[in-house]
């Protein structure tokens, strides 16, 4: 589909800890970053009722690259760093205080998810995963296990009432439309780039040609940049318009039906767009699927709300992360001068992580890419 292309690192941590929260495992109990002996590294954080190893967080660092390689770059970062910490004294902190029902609850569901993920990487592949980034999966189990029990309580805080409230606030979002567009993008077959003009002026000839009556299918097939559905007559069937960047999901919730709207802009080009149908959904018609995504949504706000203040402000008591020692070329390695101590995260990725957890609840994994690029 045509979701944005920029996701920030806070969507994409986030999104980690969502898509745990769905599929993935087992074990519990504390171990240093060697599976053995006793953790004798420098404390890097200390909170109300524990502590953080230089062992500890190095483990973390190395688990979220085995799941998402590709967050490597943000590692650098010092502001993904504190954020990361503060996730892991999180999750330390609530797991410690989750009742017997609430662990024993999150643990099953992790036994349950380990052999699902384990049979869908494939043992060798699964393997892999873990041995690149030198993770034993003792360790990664009971990192999962933590994820689950503390998700399993904050979701126990999430009644129908809120799931059905929430829903209601975000209704367009389940809303399903059959939509048949024509995509002229900012870059030719031949990777020139158009202006906005050439494409906007080539996007109105191919809408000159549909009202004057010929063949929206033949014309997708002729004109349409997007791989997805140029050979399938420019058509997306029964999709939920969430799955669609904004401009686009508006032109869908929106457009007549069965007429050819005005060319619509989003980052990747010009739209030629006819709705074909569109079904809203009520509450009943969810899926448990659905309402289950809704309350794990719910969930990760309510962690999210949790990290920003009691976390933040009472049980946080010191935070002295290593400095992060990073390449100079042929100089050798040298130190980021953005590396630093305290407890403030300075996150400008935006101060509403509940949003982007939504966004990655909604989008972690199948939407992993776009089909316009």
């Amino acid at each position: 589909m045509f979701q944005s292309k920029r996701r920030s690192w806070r969507m994409l941590l986030i999104g980690l800890v969502a898509v745990l929260a769905f599929s993935v495992m087992a074990g519990c109990g504390k171990k240093d970053a060697s599976s053995g002996g006793n953790d004798t590294s420098k404390v890097i954080a200390t909170y109300d009722g524990g502590e953080i190893t230089e062992n500890e967080f190095d483990r973390e660092q190395r688990i979220v690259l085995a799941l998402q390689p590709q967050m490597e770059q943000f590692m650098q970062m010092e502001d993904f760093r504190q954020y990361l910490v503060k996730q892991e004294i999180a999750y330390e902190y609530l797991e410690a205080k989750a009742d017997a029902k609430t662990k024993e609850a999150g643990k099953k569901k992790a036994e349950e998810q380990f052999d699902l993920m384990k049979s869908s990487y494939g043992e060798d592949n699964f393997k892999k995963m873990l041995d690149a980034q030198k993770v034993s999966e003792a360790e990664f189990k009971d990192y999962m296990v933590r994820i689950y029990t503390v998700m399993e309580g904050e979701m126990q805080k999430i009644s129908e009432d809120d799931v059905k409230k929430e829903f209601e606030a975000t209704k367009q979002d389940y809303t399903t439309a059959s939509v048949r567009h024509i995509l002229i993008n900012f870059t030719d077959p031949d990777g020139k780039e158009r202006t906005e003009e050439e494409t906007l002026k080539l996007a109105k000839e191919v809408k000159a040609k549909l009202d004057k009556g010929e063949d929206f299918a033949a014309l997708a097939k002729q004109y349409s940049e997007d791989p997805g559905s140029k050979d399938n007559g420019g058509l997306y069937e029964n999709v939920e318009v969430s799955n669609w960047v904004e401009a686009f999901k508006q032109a869908a919730l929106t457009q007549p039906l069965n007429e050819i709207g005005d060319p619509v802009k989003t980052e990747y080009g010009y739209h030629i767009i006819r709705v074909e149908s569109r079904n809203e959904k009520k509450f009943e018609d969810l899926t448990q699927e659905e309402k289950d995504m809704i309350q794990t949504t719910l969930a990760s706000n309510k962690l999210d709300e949790f990290m920003a203040g009691d976390l933040e402000k009472k049980i946080i008591k010191k935070i002295e992360l290593p400095k992060v020692e990073t390449s100079t070329g042929e100089n050798g390695a040298g130190t980021d001068s953005n590396a630093g101590n305290g407890t403030n995260a300075g996150t400008n990725e935006g101060t509403n992580a509940g949003t982007d957890s939504n966004g990655a609840a909604n989008n972690a994994g199948s939407n992993s890419g776009n089909t316009s690029k």
